[in-house]
């Protein structure tokens, strides 16, 4: 169902204030659909997700890039050794919510989140992570952060993480009101959703930057 605007300016509020650069007009902001997602996708290899029938634009710079590649390899390491689920990138769309389409960073999906017959085959199938994990671009928002936490944790995300490539420093969220800030020489903790699993942020960025040293 299309998810009309009366104002630019309604648009711009309901997904948070993102920048207008970052939202796309063809097709018309309310109408997009998934297999307009997955055009853009495939034809222009754009990462977008789909929020109330508008394709939003999902950038990541080169750095934050470097770093959730780095957390996914941590991650998939400590899952795949206790045969926990799968880690998926931000290539990894996700249907979470009805015309709700988002690609974490980072997300780790149980085995037990995934059906008898396996892995699904669907180019963006309606699974939700236990984690999801956002490391933050200049271009992302407070708002458009808070909404994006608000849909997940409706979905049934457990955890997110927010990580700040430019602080070195991250939230960690149980629910979408109450974050648990974790300075630059702090530790995440996967809780119950990855028992045992602990990183130091320090750790994080200096495996990131590893091979960099003059």
């Amino acid at each position: 169902m299309a998810t009309l605007f009366a104002t630019t300016a309604e648009l711009h509020d309901r997904l948070g204030g993102v920048p207008q650069e970052r939202i796309r007009l063809d097709p018309p902001p309310g109408t997009a659909t998934e297999a307009d997602l997955l055009r853009v996708l495939e034809d222009e290899n754009r990462p977008c997700e789909l929020i109330d029938g508008v394709l939003v634009e999902k950038p990541m710079g080169y750095f934050e890039s470097i770093v959730a590649v780095e957390l996914i390899l941590i991650l998939g390491r400590f899952v795949a050794s206790k045969n926990l689920g799968k880690i998926l990138g931000a290539d990894g769309a996700l249907r979470i919510l009805p015309e709700q389409i988002r690609a974490a960073d980072v997300a780790f999906i149980p085995r037990e989140r995934f059906s008898h017959e396996g892995l699904p085959r669907q180019p963006i199938p309606h699974l939700v992570p236990d984690l999801a994990v956002e490391v933050l671009s200049r271009s992302n928002t407070p708002g458009e952060m808070k909404r994006k936490l608000r849909d997940y944790f409706a979905a049934g995300v457990r955890l997110v993480w927010l990580i700040d490539a430019e602080t070195r420093t991250a939230e960690a969220y149980s629910s979408p009101d109450h974050p648990e800030w974790v300075p630059e020489d702090g530790t995440l903790d996967g809780r119950d959703v990855l028992p045992g699993f602990t990183l130091s942020l320090r750790e994080l960025f200096a495996n990131a930057e590893r091979g960099m040293e003059a």
